[in-house]
Formats: C-alpha cells, structure tokens, sequence
C-alpha cells in the first residue's frame, strides 16, 4: 500500500514534536523553522506551523460517542492499538473518546480512541477485530 500525506496545522513545533515524536513515537524526518515531517505508522504526516488555523468545534455521532470532525488517525494491529492506548494512559493522556470498541458484533468491530494534539487537531487510532472487514458493510 502507498504512503498516505497529510499536511496539517499546528500553533507550536515543539509541541508537535514532543506530541508526535515522543509519545506517539513517530520518527521525525526533514524539518524547518515552518514544519515538521513524522513518519506516522508508515504514513507522512507534516505538523506546519499556522496558528490561526487550529482546532475544530464540530462532532458527529458514532454508535453513541461524539465524534469530532474532521480528525485523522491510523489503523493498527491490535497489539500495536493496546501498546499505545497503555503509553497513553500512563502519559496521562485527556482522550476525546477513551480507548473502547465500537459496532460490537458486526463485521465493523472494532477498537477506538480519539484525541487531540497540543494544537487541538483530533486523532483517532483503531484496531479492527477482522482487518479484512475494514471496507466491509454490515448486512441490513
């Protein structure tokens, strides 16, 4: 699969890079004085510095949590998810939406957790229980 590229707004850098690079545990590639690049579960991710463009006031629901919108985030291996819902824990962590699972019994089970960066952009991180399904629709 080919590398996903988001750019994405922060208001600190070293913020993001403490966010990123030392609790999420993202290996930080070029950088300036105006970005970062992480490589992010084997996706780049660049952190720019636009403080007039950060955070978001909307959610939706999904299955009975408040989902905020727009967020990103990557799927992991259950054992990568668990990993580092504990790093986050132990760090802390203000979670959006605690580490959980979502659509239990069907085809879209799955683990989740959503938070937020140092500059308020949300993330969310999932393990599916069947990683096949995750395009998978659920019969009606």
């Amino acid at each position: 699969m080919p590398p996903f590229h988001l750019a994405f707004p922060v208001d600190d850098l070293d913020a993001a890079r403490r966010f990123y690079g030392h609790l999420l545990g993202c290996p930080e590639g070029r950088s300036s004085t105006e970005w970062i690049d992480f490589d992010f579960f084997g996706h780049q991710i660049v952190a720019h510095l636009a403080p007039s463009r950060v955070g978001d006031a909307h959610a939706n629901a999904v299955d009975g949590d408040a989902v905020p919108v727009p967020h990103f985030g990557a799927v992991l291996s259950p054992e990568v998810f668990a990993s580092l819902a504990e790093r986050l824990k132990e760090a802390g962590t203000e979670f959006v939406i605690s580490p959980r699972t979502r659509f239990a019994g069907t085809a879209g089970e799955q683990s989740t957790m959503f938070l937020r960066d140092p500059a308020g952009n949300a993330l969310e991180f999932k393990a599916m229980r069947s990683p096949e399904n995750l395009f998978a629709k659920d019969p009606a």
